[in-house]
């Protein structure tokens, strides 16, 4: 048996914060034990509020756990690093840089050589399909483009862990299937570690390996359901739609 530290761990987490607003105590998450295997593409499912969002913030070092702790390839994560990408629900691209501009930003902040930077952020735009979009401004682009843009802008810093917050809740159903095909692909190219915040059962089911339920504040693990589907997925298929019921089944217990 390997003695190797997991590639990710969640070692009994607890999390709590002072509501701005009123004031009193909230308790995110509550005692949290999760183990996560290097290039696992795992969804995070839930009702509004249960801390998915805290859990993803926890990995991304945005914050700190209350007690317990967070760990990568064995090392705890005690703040923001680049081997951790972020991509929000927003897109988070600066208005006045065009596409190119936005994509190339991180690799020319780390000063990475300028032919390497155009070498990378090219390969990089194809991945997502945006070749030819170069010199748009974010204004010019659709929200699916921008979304694609805002993913490339991660992609290109070549992180271990792609983190995944709600990406496609915005778009409308169209652009949100198609950027949900894009992203199955793209990881079937990386093989990056996915961890995938959403509201969608069926979403989750699309793209995961490995489904992890929680339940209403406090965050407490419901389930954790692995998902034995070959690619690419048809949700309209019995597998599919039993891998769906099985999971409204187990999220709506108590």
């Amino acid at each position: 048996m390997s003695n190797q530290a997991p590639f990710i761990a969640f070692r009994n987490v607890y999390k709590s914060f002072r509501d701005a607003r009123e004031g009193r105590l909230v308790h995110a998450l509550d005692n949290i034990s999760l183990e996560i295997e290097r290039g696992a593409f795992v969804t995070v499912i839930g009702p509004s509020g249960c801390g998915k969002t805290t859990l993803l913030n926890l990995l991304a070092g945005f914050e700190r756990p209350s007690s317990g702790e967070v760990l990568l390839e064995g090392e705890a994560i005690e703040r923001p690093g680049a081997d951790r990408g972020v991509v929000f629900q927003e897109y988070a691209l600066f208005p006045w840089l065009t596409l190119r501009q936005n994509v190339e930003y991180g690799p020319r902040e780390r000063g990475i050589p300028a032919p390497r930077v155009r070498e990378i952020t090219d390969r990089t735009i194809d991945m997502v399909k945006l070749a030819g979009a170069e010199n748009r401004y974010p204004h010019e682009l659709s929200g699916g483009m921008r979304q694609r843009a805002a993913i490339a802008r991660v992609l290109v810093n070549d992180p271990k862990i792609l983190l995944m917050d709600e990406p496609f809740a915005a778009l409308d159903a169209q652009t949100r299937a198609r950027l949900q095909q894009e992203v199955a692909r793209m990881w079937m190219e990386t093989r990056k570690t996915v961890f995938f915040v959403t509201h969608s059962v069926e979403e989750a089911v699309l793209l995961a390996d490995r489904v992890i339920a929680m339940t209403a504040l406090p965050g407490r693990l419901k389930a954790d359901v692995e998902i034995k589907l070959p690619r690419p997925r048809d949700p309209t298929s019995p597998s599919f739609n039993d891998h769906r019921r099985e999971l409204e089944l187990r999220r709506a217990r108590k």
